[in-house]
């Protein structure tokens, strides 16, 4: 086979072929044609669901605060290497890296969509695409010839023209959009239907894409809009949705704090029922059958509702979920000095450490104590509360069961400066023993004070005494705000609805072409799908099928 004259095959002769420079618009256009295809955006998602899995490993400011601050105390050294920039493990979802694939994606969407929308708008105003020529390479092809060979050039066209009249009538009823077409192949007349349906199969699928840049959108709207307050109730207590009233708030940049509607919570019982060996499983008692926050909801005019909250199951409050998240026990302790003046007298909120309820818990009294040599002091005490006392064989002690059956508090004692004048906020669940000097406990061979409910003891060095008066529950509620969450659902829903319908809406082309011979019509059938269609050659047999039944 001959070259043309001027191949060059790189042997000599020829300069070498180099590509033209992009330049700095090519490499944009490139880049933008790389980021809105759909093969990055499905690299995208996925490293979205990969970042996130950090942040189910490690507590987040936004959900879990306290959990922070234990983490923090549990690992000194490893926290700041986590919470420096840019890892931000401790606020992955709103860090740099997570924002910026987040941002990343919702561009790659918007760029996938737009252009598909487009394209499928003009696709949909068109007509159905012109019958090939030879239908034989189409899925299903079937041939019917009818033989008349009595009949004139006029009949047989005559005869073509109802049978795709017919076959067009046909497929509209199948709710096809059809399109008669005529041409003339080496001398020989031909007209056929063209049709096609199944446009809602991309419908479907632009549906889901667009979906899924509203729940994007409804996020992004949310992360900036949304308000999260934790509050600690003791039994008793009553909770003012207010910012200043809640122990920890987290809220997006542009939440505006007097959009909260006003309302309170009074929690007056939390129950919690335990398995017992009546339940038939010995291995299950002690296990936590079911949380009941017992509320009363107080209205602005006054008015009082009686509310139950339970894990999993929130009271709606003026479009404000409220959950119930933890809860222990707060042992109130009373604190009195030499003279007997009551200088301290609360409930504080031990912090489980298991699930038999074994807590830990601080108490700091700032001022009112003096020691035997008349100097003023504050006074520290840390210490374990078990709602049902048991021994080891080391001599400490534990809880064998969480519900109040054996309740013994122990405490050690601290004196000194607590560090809570300086001017720098503290953890009302954490002493620091920097400046203290401690009086009991194993670290200085003096027993800790040791009480029951109802027992009152005396404080080492004359300070005075401490008497344990109650043990109340408490619950920690964390009330939620976020306008754009029902927008969230919604989208998702919609998102959801147009998967499935691009799954299931087949979309597909027919065709059906009459060619005179020269003794009658030949029919041909044939068939197209756009994608997976199992039943493609069934329906055009069916389709041959009623055709030749109607004619």
């Amino acid at each position: 086979m001959s070259r043309p004259s001027d191949f060059d095959d790189g042997s000599g002769g020829g300069g070498r072929v180099e590509a033209p420079e992009l330049g700095f618009r090519g490499w944009l256009r490139w880049f933008w044609r790389q980021l809105t295809s759909m093969r990055v955006a499905l690299i995208l998602l996925l490293l979205l669901a990969v970042a996130a899995i950090p942040g189910s490993l490690v507590p987040q400011r936004g959900a879990d605060p306290n959990g922070v601050v234990q983490y923090e105390q549990d690992h000194p050294e490893l926290f700041p290497i986590l919470d420096a920039f840019p890892i931000q493990a401790f606020d992955v979802y709103g860090s740099v890296w997570f924002s910026a694939i987040y941002l990343l994606l919702f561009i790659s969407l918007i760029g996938c969509v737009l252009p598909r929308l487009v394209h499928h708008w003009r696709a949909w105003r068109g007509q159905p695409p012109k019958t090939p020529a030879r239908l034989q390479r189409m899925a299903g092809y079937a041939e019917v010839k009818v033989s008349n060979p009595d009949a004139s050039d006029a009949e047989r066209t005559a005869f073509a023209e109802q049978a795709i009249a017919e076959a067009a009538a046909i497929l509209k009823k199948q709710r096809y959009r059809v399109q008669v077409q005529r041409a003339e192949r080496r001398g020989v007349p031909e007209v056929s239907v063209s049709a096609e349906r199944g446009y809602l199969r991309e419908t479907g699928n632009l549906i889901f894409h667009a979906a899924l840049v509203g729940v994007l959108v409804s996020v992004g709207l949310g992360g900036v809009l949304t308000f999260n307050g934790q509050k600690v109730l003791i039994e008793g207590e009553t909770l003012v949705n207010q910012l200043i009233d809640y122990d920890t708030v987290n809220s997006g940049r542009s939440f505006d704090t007097s959009s909260l509607e006003p309302f309170g919570l009074r929690m007056n019982s939390l129950e919690v029922t335990y398995m017992t060996p009546d339940d038939g499983n010995v291995s299950a008692i002690g296990q936590v059958r079911d949380y009941t926050a017992n509320m009363t909801l107080l209205e602005t005019d006054g008015s009082e509702s009686e509310e139950v909250i339970r894990v999993n199951h929130p009271l709606r409050v003026h479009g404000s979920p409220v959950y119930l998240i933890a809860n222990g026990y707060a042992p109130t302790l009373t604190v009195r000095n030499a003279e007997g003046t009551i200088v301290y007298s609360e409930s504080m909120p031990f912090i489980p450490q298991d699930t038999n309820m074994t807590s830990l818990g601080v108490v700091k009294v700032p001022h009112g104590l003096e020691t035997d040599a008349g100097e003023e002091t504050q006074l520290g005490l840390r210490g374990f509360f078990y709602p049902t006392k048991a021994d080891l064989d080391t001599g400490a002690y534990t809880s064998n069961y969480p519900d109040l059956e054996n309740p013994v508090l122990t405490l050690d004692v601290f004196v000194g400066d607590l560090g809570i004048d300086d001017g720098v906020p503290q953890s009302v669940y954490a002493l620091d023993t920097t400046n203290m000097e401690q009086l009991t406990g194993r670290a200085v061979d003096v027993d800790s004070l040791e009480l029951t409910p109802g027992d009152e003891v005396e404080l080492p060095d004359g300070m005075g005494t401490i008497s344990f008066d109650a043990v109340p529950r408490y619950a920690s509620f964390d009330v939620m705000r976020n306008p754009a969450q029902e927008w969230v659902l919604i989208f998702a829903l919609v998102s959801l609805g147009g998967l499935m319908w691009s799954l299931f809406v087949p979309r597909r082309r027919m065709w059906v072409k009459a060619v005179p011979d020269t003794d009658g019509v030949v029919l041909q059938y044939a068939a197209l799908a756009r994608g997976d269609d199992p039943v493609l050659e069934r329906a055009v047999a069916e389709l041959r099928d009623r055709h030749r039944d109607r004619l």
